[in-house]
């Protein structure tokens, strides 16, 4: 059991690692050229994304995941003018652009819509552990990559914000693709889970795709960790540390922020939030050549430019080397922890949480 709880540490802490380094500047792959078939079709389209998107979104669509999402086959999320009014106006950790012309930001909608037929995305976009046996499931396999890793995980175990499908209660009273198709046709927008327009075939593949990731789950084949084993720690110990060594009663409630959250997320999603808290939000203060200094929440920062949101909701940037900037990111605390949290810290303190519901 002590091994397994330490390789929960340790895949916690991969987690942590990954997101650090994808979190560093990307601007480089803004000068990337996209691929030829894009740009001979639409080259002011291919331009526009290798500029303004490609740094977060990659070179050819795929995403850098766990912090941005792939936009292949983004048409079959979103209609041409949600793709506008997002380009336009932001959302969330994506800034505006709201200086593109109008003429770029149509093509760069035309080329959003263009097939991918890059070799280089399909050999970034990693397969399951266990390779799909049906050729039903192998399509399902290829449509989970390209549309649903980004919040459940390449092997459906789980991911950025989505639950592990192969213990899905959906998933597993599923007959015939039955309840799958229902909620990936139609969405569910309380979980914030997005509608998809697939065929029918397609909708049959990706279901083929879920049981086959089930069946290998009961078989003792998935990478995942067991509930049970992270709930093997003290709770009043856990408490003791989170109001007193670990500092966490300093930035947190648990009946403010933190109450309900083990109904929210359980076992390793839940540790993972513990130890590093993805989507933490950052404050930035600004100060300007003239002394004035503007704050919000930090929308982009890189070499070049560093970005705010105020508190209407606004974004506003700046050349990085025209104005001063002080970071205040609660994660740090986090951070700072790794290097004190024992063993024994780590499960009491999960522990603890666990009661949170």
């Amino acid at each position: 059991m002590k091994i397994i709880r330490n390789a929960a540490l340790l895949a916690a802490a991969i987690v942590f690692f990954t997101c650090q380094n994808l979190s560093r500047p990307l601007y480089a792959a803004a000068q990337s050229a996209p691929n030829s078939t894009a740009q001979s079709s639409d080259k002011l389209g291919a331009d526009t994304y290798a500029v303004h998107c490609a740094k977060c979104h990659g070179d050819h669509r795929q995403g850098m995941l766990p912090s941005f999402p792939p936009l292949i086959g983004v048409h079959q999320k979103m209609t041409d003018q949600q793709i506008v009014d997002r380009i336009r106006n932001g959302k969330g950790r994506m800034p505006a652009f709201p200086r593109l012309k109008d003429e770029e930001v149509a093509s760069l909608v035309r080329f959003l819509a263009t097939p991918d037929l890059s070799s280089a995305a399909a050999e970034e976009s990693p397969e399951p552990d266990e390779a799909p046996s049906s050729d039903l499931a192998k399509a399902g396999a290829a449509l989970f990559q390209e549309h649903c890793t980004f919040c459940h995980g390449r092997d459906a175990e789980g991911g950025e914000t989505g639950p592990d499908l192969t213990q899905s209660q959906l998933v597993l009273a599923d007959v015939g693709g039955d309840r799958i198709s229902e909620m990936v046709r139609n969405g569910s927008p309380d979980k914030k889970m997005p509608s998809f327009n697939f065929s029918n075939q397609q909708l049959l593949s990706v279901a083929a795709f879920l049981h086959e990731r089930v069946a290998a789950s009961k078989t003792g084949k998935r990478r995942g960790v067991d509930v049970a084993d992270l709930q093997t720690g003290n709770v009043e110990k856990g408490k003791a540390y989170f109001d007193g060594a670990g500092g966490c009663a300093k930035c947190h409630s648990p009946t403010g922020d933190l109450a309900g959250i083990a109904s929210r997320y359980q076992g390793l999603q839940l540790e993972e939030r513990m130890l590093y808290p993805k989507d933490a939000t950052s404050r930035v203060t600004v100060t300007l050549p003239s002394g004035k200094k503007l704050s919000g929440t930090l929308a982009y920062l890189d070499e070049f430019t560093v970005g705010l949101r105020d508190s209407d909701g606004s974004y506003h940037s700046w050349a990085t080397r025209n104005v001063k900037y002080t970071v205040d990111s609660p994660v740090n605390a986090h951070v700072d922890l790794f290097s004190k949290y024992t063993d024994d810290d780590i499960h009491n303190l999960m522990a603890y949480l666990q009661t949170l519901r």
